[in-house]
């Protein structure tokens, strides 16, 4: 009963932050306006593998499975998370990134969103299923977990995203997990092109970081095929 709770409140935190930003995007001009795409470059910052996990069918599946010319937006979240800033509004910012790709289908042939739960305990594939039925996607959007936290970790670790499970006075877990919000932007090559933080986490910001680099990766295969 308590899980049910905690997951519609998480529901409903989802829901709010996207009323605020549908609210928010008929607010004044932001304080920071992202440059226009290709007029910066993002070298790559690190590089991750391609892991095996859990897809909302509970059928194995590659957490990027990119093909040549794609990149993937990737966060990590759970469905207990009681901090609205935190993944609920991740959540959010995926869903706005969704439907800005649902109105751009040739940019969204190139996209894919990841949302990787670091609760699978508690979040299954049902669960996430579920989830994605609440968000409704209506772009390539993957909802994974994972069979366990041991299969979970070495992805966790690749990523850098640190996750620490709150835990009582006697030891005993309170379902509760401390954890930093961040979102990747990574190429088809596992690169990872962008790292964001919370004050990061803008469409508009991770829009036109996709589509720099997807520029970027045009103009290389371009020139690869010319020296042919």
């Amino acid at each position: 009963m308590e899980s049910r709770r905690r997951r519609r409140g998480f529901l409903g935190l989802v829901s709010a932050g996207l009323l605020a930003a549908s609210l928010g995007a008929h607010a004044e001009t932001p304080l920071f306006t992202p440059p226009a795409p290709g007029t910066y470059e993002l070298p790559p910052i690190q590089h991750v593998a391609d892991y095996e996990l859990l897809d909302s069918h509970g059928a194995r599946v590659r957490l990027l499975g990119l093909a040549p010319g794609q990149v993937a937006l990737v966060s990590f979240v759970y469905q207990h998370c009681t901090d609205g800033s935190a993944c609920p509004a991740a959540l959010a910012t995926w869903k706005r990134v969704d439907e800005a790709l649902a109105a751009r289908p040739t940019l969204a042939r190139h996209v894919r969103l990841v949302t990787v739960s670091f609760d699978p305990a508690n979040d299954t594939p049902e669960r996430m299923a579920e989830l994605g039925r609440h968000l409704r996607p209506r772009s390539d959007w993957r909802f994974l977990t994972a069979r366990s936290e041991a299969e979970l970790q070495p992805v966790l670790a690749d990523y850098g995203q640190d996750v620490l499970r709150l835990v009582g006075s006697g030891g005993e877990r309170l379902g509760l997990i401390q954890h930093l919000t961040k979102a990747f932007l990574v190429d088809a090559h596992g690169d990872v092109r962008g790292i964001y933080g919370s004050s990061f986490l803008s469409p508009q910001i991770l829009l036109n970081d996709v589509q720099t680099v997807l520029a970027e990766e045009s103009a290389a295969r371009r020139q690869t095929a010319a020296s042919r």
